[in-house]
């Protein structure tokens, strides 16, 4: 495998007169009116805490994969993408700094749960499993162990948390908080991007075993929005190396998070630095799944 290019590294967007509306745990998001300025930094949260440490490339790779699955999946539903090349005054005078990492996209309103697809009996979800034999309230058959794929798919929404963890809800909570009706649709979209996902990446060598998609309205008209099966909204899998009974090797951060438990960090801010051979695989592991999943090399 080739050498990866110099690190380039964004720990946060810094424009001269412009300050963004958001500073999420990763993006820095700018209001343009009816439209929005997305901006992928190369920050990293575990356990919902931003930790000191940047990782080169990431903001990349996260905008860049992004782009690949919502292109792939534009006919499952409608995304909220305009341009990841064309940015509209001021911004136009920052094109080096945002070129790879960022994307003009419609202004929605986000529906406040995480919409959650397992194909696979892992973190949170296998802890909760341990103790009720459940998941979100599903019951699931009897025996299961860690990583264990499961016999379908299964939809597991979370609540969207400002601060703090997120927390996994029911089916009927979730249709509480945006109606019955518009929780079932988004079960039925979020369980097919997670089907036609994991078949397009299996044979390519990487197991989706779950990922988070989020959804937003404009007008009425239901959209895919944020990011799309990337390293940090996904656990991916090398599935040559897949072997159930225990956590599995990966390509996202689930790697940080494995050293991050063994350094037993209370989980809490702020967050514990990175030594550079972590922030360096983590690094080729997101390289790597962009690879393997698109067929080229990150630029």
């Amino acid at each position: 495998m080739p050498a990866a290019p110099a690190m380039k590294v964004l720990r946060e967007t810094q424009f001269a007169g412009l300050t963004p509306s958001v500073r999420g745990k990763v993006r820095d998001i700018y209001d343009l009116g009816e439209k929005l300025l997305i901006v992928a930094t190369d920050r990293l949260s575990a356990f919902d805490v931003v930790l000191p440490t940047p990782i080169p490339d990431k903001g990349q790779v996260l905008t860049q994969l992004s782009l690949f699955w919502f292109d792939l999946l534009k006919d499952v539903i409608p995304n909220h993408v305009l341009s990841s090349t064309e940015f509209p005054a001021p911004f136009d005078n920052f094109k080096e700094e945002l070129a790879g990492r960022s994307m003009v996209v419609r202004k929605t309103k986000p529906l406040p749960v995480e919409c959650v697809v397992r194909g696979y009996v892992s973190g949170s979800g296998w802890k909760d499993y341990r103790v009720t034999g459940r998941i979100c309230g599903i019951a699931l058959p009897r025996g299961l162990s860690e990583s264990d794929r499961l016999p379908e798919p299964i939809f597991t929404p979370a609540t969207k948390a400002e601060s703090g963890h997120d927390e996994n809800i029911s089916f009927e909570q979730a249709a509480s908080l945006i109606s019955k009706e518009l929780a079932e649709r988004v079960r039925a979209v979020s369980m097919e991007l997670y089907r036609r996902a994991a078949a397009y990446a299996e044979p390519r060598g990487i197991i989706v075993a779950d990922t988070k998609f989020e959804f937003g309205l404009l007008n009425g008209k239901l959209m895919w929005i944020d990011e799309a099966l990337t390293p940090d909204s996904s656990r991916f899998w090398p599935a040559a190396h897949y072997s159930p009974g225990g956590p599995q090797p990966s390509f996202d951060k689930q790697f940080v998070r494995d050293y991050l438990e063994r350094m037993q960090w209370p989980k809490t801010p702020p967050g514990p630095e990175l030594p550079p051979e972590v922030v360096s695989a983590t690094r080729d592991k997101y390289r790597e799944a962009y690879r393997i999943l698109t067929g080229r090399e990150l630029n």
